[in-house]
């Protein structure tokens, strides 16, 4: 994953997003709710009603306010035909003019998004994070696995992170770590010292 410039606003790729939630146990112990952030989560209608749950449950352990919003259509506008994906940056934008001062949407959908990537027009990834900003988007249709709901609230704290300002992190075992287009999600535990650090100052409760 990578930086790009988007309308001049800085951008975060995730190709491939960290952390765990279910019965993991940092998600235990180590990321409690938070009380100054309200989050929003917008389902689109494409996503199943069992996912939104299971993400809105992990995220309700995780902040001390989340609203649910009512699921509403992806955006023609996103829509990029040669591929049959969704532009996530027009997500993000779409999520961005919905999202009231003082509160971070997060979007879920299981559709393919995509992005540009260096020289590729169309490179396809798990999510995307305004860095810092107000509005991310997770995609659950490249997690495999028996795990894969486990993996979905972990792309989505990797976003929520990123729109907190947190860029990549080269700790490997990090919730921040850029997985560079590989699905490193089973081997992330926890935010770093470095980024437990930006969180605390933000407002997350952490151990």
């Amino acid at each position: 994953m990578f930086l790009l410039q988007l309308k001049h606003t800085q951008i975060l790729l995730c190709a491939a997003l960290l952390s765990g939630c279910s019965e993991q146990p940092w998600r235990q112990g180590e990321l409690r709710k938070q009380e100054v952030v309200v989050v929003c989560v917008q389902p689109f209608s494409d996503l199943p009603a069992a996912e939104i749950q299971a993400v809105t449950r992990y995220l309700r352990a995780c902040f001390s306010e989340v609203k649910v919003l009512k699921p509403v259509q992806l955006p023609a506008s996103a829509f990029f035909r040669p591929r049959g994906r969704y532009r996530a940056e027009k997500l993000l934008q779409f999520l961005n003019e919905r999202t009231p001062p003082g509160n971070l949407t997060i979007g879920l959908t299981a559709k393919d998004i995509s992005t540009n990537k260096g020289s590729n027009p169309d490179y396809g990834i798990m999510g995307l994070g305004f860095c810092p900003g107000k509005a991310c988007i997770a995609s659950g249709f490249r997690l495999k696995g028996q795990n894969r709901l486990e993996k979905f609230c972990k792309v989505a704290i990797h976003e929520l992170g990123h729109t907190q300002g947190l860029p990549h992190c080269p700790v490997t075992s990090c919730l921040m770590r850029d997985a560079e287009g590989k699905d490193y999600l089973n081997e992330e535990t926890g935010f770093c010292t470095k980024c437990k650090a930006v969180l605390l100052k933000k407002g997350w409760m952490l151990n």
